[in-house]
């Protein structure tokens, strides 16, 4: 395959944007807000269960609060009834009084213990409530700062893809300039060499591997004729000729 040099050249322009377009996908795939919020939803998600764990748990001591306020107030009500009826003198069997008496003795120990057991559920749910509220304010934070990444993510997406279309868009006025077969080889090599699929000859050494190339290949470089579309003999990359190749 033969090309003019300055098709050649042209080449080398369309390798340098094409290498631009693969610094921009790198930069998208490579945000560090992509990793923040990959972490963030992971914390996320941990602190909704932790959340939703604590709501169950302040409902079910809720629940025995109100429970245990009734019991409470059950074996008050009783115990002002029976102190009533005590204190009204209707009773006149000193075995009755004897008994009323022990009865009202024995809920006074039942609403000691009562009470008790209901600032035992008070305390717990005080610290329940204590806790909810710090996971909930926990929860709202990792939300704002996971909405303040997606933002910035999606400004950095929005930027590289501006910064991608100017690229194609100066691509695109190049790909005309050079053979339909010359493109397809060059697709080629760059598929199987890291996206680089023609490299300039620079001081005698091939940039696309870096390599110093030999003097039986200068040589050859040398006599060939300008047209000549030469290779790599290390990397096997499309080698084109400036005049910086120190030939």
């Amino acid at each position: 395959m033969n090309a003019e040099p300055a098709v050649q050249l042209r080449l080398l322009d369309l390798q340098a944007l094409d290498v631009r377009l693969d610094q921009i996908e790198h930069r998208r795939r490579t945000l560090p807000q992509l990793a923040q919020i990959a972490e963030l939803e992971g914390r996320v998600s941990a602190v909704r269960d932790r959340v939703v764990a604590a709501e169950t748990e302040v409902s079910d001591l809720e629940r025995a609060m109100a429970k245990a306020e009734s019991d409470v107030e059950q074996v008050r009500a009783r115990a002002r009834k029976d102190q009533e009826l005590l204190d009204s003198g209707r009773i006149g069997s000193a075995k009755e009084l004897e008994n009323l008496q022990r009865e009202i003795e024995s809920l006074a120990r039942r609403q000691a213990d009562l009470e008790d057991a209901e600032l035992e559920v008070m305390e717990r749910l005080e610290d329940a409530r204590s806790a909810l509220a710090g996971l909930t304010a926990e929860r709202d934070a990792v939300a704002a700062d996971l909405d303040r990444l997606a933002a910035e993510r999606d400004a950095a997406l929005a930027e590289a893809d501006k910064d991608a279309g100017w690229v194609r868009q100066e691509r695109e006025g190049v790909v005309p300039d050079i053979p339909a077969d010359l493109i397809a080889l060059y697709d080629r090599l760059r598929a199987d060499h890291g996206g680089v699929g023609a490299a300039a000859l620079h001081q005698r050494r091939c940039e696309g591997c870096r390599m110093e190339l030999t003097p039986t290949d200068l040589v050859r470089i040398r006599d060939a004729a300008p047209d000549a579309l030469l290779r790599c003999e290390e990397c096997r990359r499309i080698l084109v000729r400036t005049p910086e190749s120190g030939l």
